[in-house]
């Protein structure tokens, strides 16, 4: 007996087998305009393994099955390693493989151009196969300029971290052809305000080695083979590089408390450890610990730009795929104008993000020059602020252009969604950040002179851009002009400067339609955020532009 086959109809094919990296026409624009074709060339092969079915099967099954945290061995010996399923070392090899960790800053120092935006581009395109994994690909990245604080710890480690080759395991580094990089800033009394950790450095020798005692509430991630940590030392506050295997082969006491239960993803293994007596080397003066870790700090806040504009184009991209395969009344979902109106402006805020994302990523390749540092310092907490405040909503709008469908975890838009706050949560909330911002323009003019220089380019391409700029000069003297309502207004700065500056590079390097967008509606005086209430503009176009093509 025949059993007969149904097919389903009118359901959107899966989105898989298209090249990331080619379909994403901001990506591939902005790589070109601050990178070149050979860049995009060395790209390529990046974006066609992230869209494959294999590298999505992946990162479902890297969700599906948790890390699991083993303490003791079957003897009881403490060992405190973390078991990952299958699907996560393959994600993380290939990241490794493809230069996402360390590897720009030897590549930089060897006279590569575009290594860091190399990686910024792929970095975001990798994104798309699973977010949970990029963190430590991230701390890996980050840790290279703190380690630099002491030029023989970044002898020992920055060549194993910058390796393409993954080499998972705990054992010595001495016997690895990779290592990975982790993070142990904050506690549990102290969240963001590092200067109230109590964690206590001993000094055990004159050489720069000391013991901790104490217990980090946040530490990213407890696989990996050398960790920056903060702790009180007689000097204060004071930055420490933490090995996971000693020279003599014996594992370290770092004791893993427990893995969080985290609302995002479920691949990657936040824990809590415990120090009492775990071995530590300075890296910096005492009492310097905060100013040596934020370059690490800096990195880790790019990649949260990238983290956010990569969940974004995935969220739009699904949406747009989406769209162009249902009909319902009549026509396809993207023929419809009120789909189109909100498509187009999913699409106008992933393209503003990407633009904003890749000029920080170019100024990183441009260390010594002054203007590029001075836009870092200022542009840096504003993406920051702006980028990943935005992301939570766009995801979920965009979660709602397939209706139920996007509302299974097959479709992957629900752990998009639950992933959407964390960059706007880690590396400094939105708080830290907008008081970030006014930091920098408290105690560095030259932050703000780049931020006017860089949008001045702009300068009459757009008659609403120019109002912009001056309402937020203008702003900017009435807040410094008042203190007492500085603090209280410094969210609203952020984000003006945020959304100006990216209007700035559309008008300056994106296509008219979507630079007419945006300028119309973000920086407009009648936008209210609600996704969708465009009042006109070449929707289809800006549609079609973002729609992926298998």
């Amino acid at each position: 007996m025949r059993t007969e086959i149904r097919v389903t109809t009118n359901q959107a094919p899966p989105l898989v087998g298209h090249n990331v990296v080619t379909a994403d026409l901001a990506l591939t624009e902005a790589v070109l305009r601050h990178g070149s074709p050979e860049v995009l060339d060395d790209l390529v092969p990046l974006g066609a393994q992230a869209g494959s079915a294999e590298a999505r099967e992946h990162g479902q099954l890297a969700n599906e099955h948790h890390p699991r945290l083993t303490p003791y061995d079957r003897y009881g010996t403490r060992i405190d390693e973390v078991v990952f399923h299958p699907s996560w070392h393959w994600l993380m090899e290939r990241a490794v493989g493809h230069g996402l960790g360390a590897a720009p800053w030897e590549q930089q120092e060897a006279g590569a151009p575009h290594a860091h935006l190399r990686r910024a581009a792929g970095f975001m395109a990798w994104s798309h196969t699973e977010p949970g994994h990029g963190c430590p690909v991230s701390m890996t990245y980050a840790a290279v300029p703190a380690l630099r604080a002491d030029d023989a710890i970044a002898k020992e480690w920055t060549p194993l971290l910058a390796s393409t080759t993954y080499d998972p395991g705990v054992r010595l580094a001495s016997e690895k052809r990779g290592a990975l990089a982790g993070m142990g800033m904050t506690e549990k009394q102290g969240g963001s305000d590092v200067r109230a950790n109590i964690t206590q450095a001993r000094p055990t020798s004159t050489d720069g080695t000391y013991t901790l005692h104490g217990h980090k509430w946040f530490t990213s991630a407890p696989m990996n083979d050398v960790f920056l940590v903060l702790a009180q030392a007689a000097g204060g506050v004071t930055c420490f590089v933490v090995p996971r295997v000693l020279p003599d082969g014996t594992r370290n006491q770092l004791d893993v408390v427990r893995l969080k239960d985290k609302l995002g993803n479920r691949s990657n293994a936040s824990s809590e450890l415990e120090m009492d007596g775990t071995v530590a080397h300075r890296l910096g003066d005492e009492g310097r610990g905060v100013r040596t870790i934020i370059e690490m700090v800096a990195a880790t806040r790019l990649d949260c730009v990238l983290g956010s504009a990569g969940l974004m184009r995935r969220a739009v991209s699904e949406a747009s795929w989406h769209a162009a395969h249902r009909s319902a009344f009549g026509s396809t979902l993207a023929d419809k104008p009120l789909m189109q109106n909100v498509l187009a402006d999913l699409a106008v805020e992933t393209e503003a993000a990407t633009a904003l994302a890749m000029r920080l990523a170019s100024a990183v390749d441009a260390l010594h020059d002054p203007h590029e540092a001075a836009l870092r310092r200022i542009a840096l907490p504003l993406a920051k602020f702006w980028v990943c405040k935005r992301t939570p909503a766009m995801v979920g709008e965009a979660l709602e252009c397939l209706g139920g469908n996007g509302y299974v975890e097959e479709s992957v838009l629900p752990l998009l969604y639950r992933e959407a706050p964390l960059n706007s949560v880690w590396e400094g909330s939105g708080n830290v950040n907008a008081l970030d911002v006014l930091r920098a323009l408290g105690r560095e003019p030259e932050a703000l002179d780049a931020w006017i220089t860089e949008v001045g380019r702009a300068r009459g391409g757009d008659a609403r851009l120019d109002r912009a700029v001056d309402d937020v000069l203008a702003m900017l003297g009435s807040l410094m002009g008042d203190p007492a309502q500085l603090e209280v207004g410094a969210r609203r700065l952020a984000g003006r400067m945020a959304a100006v500056l990216q209007g700035s590079l559309l008008v300056r390097f994106g296509p008219p339609e979507v630079a007419d967008v945006f300028c119309a509606s973000r920086l407009g005086t009648s936008y209210d955020g609600t996704y969708g209430a465009l009042a006109g503009g070449d929707l289809r176009a800006i549609v079609e532009r973002t729609t992926p093509v298998v």
